[in-house]
């Protein structure tokens, strides 16, 4: 899910925006880029609940207490509003 949404650039399909588009990752492309929808919220908040029931079911074990905080960070970091647009050390940039 994270490669769908914060890797792949331009739309899925046609739009009339005259490639406006084609630089935003599909994140950023969610509401027209309006921040704290409800799709957005709840794709936001998905990945807390699965991170909460992983730690839960796992035993807060310190490896994959490492390995879940990771990766959600890694899931979370991306969706902030102060990362729209922003490609960190370039990647992902053209």
């Amino acid at each position: 899910m994270y490669l769908l949404l914060h890797t792949v650039k331009g739309t899925p399909f046609e739009t009339p925006d005259q490639g406006k588009d084609r630089l935003l990752t599909h994140w950023e492309q969610i509401d027209y880029g309006t921040q704290c929808t409800s799709s957005r919220k709840f794709l936001s908040i998905s990945p807390v609940v699965l991170y909460l029931l992983t730690s839960f079911y796992t035993k807060y074990d310190p490896v994959h207490f490492l390995i879940n905080t990771a990766s959600l960070l890694s899931v979370l970091l991306p969706k902030l509003p102060q990362f729209h647009g922003v490609r960190v050390f370039g990647i992902n940039k053209y």
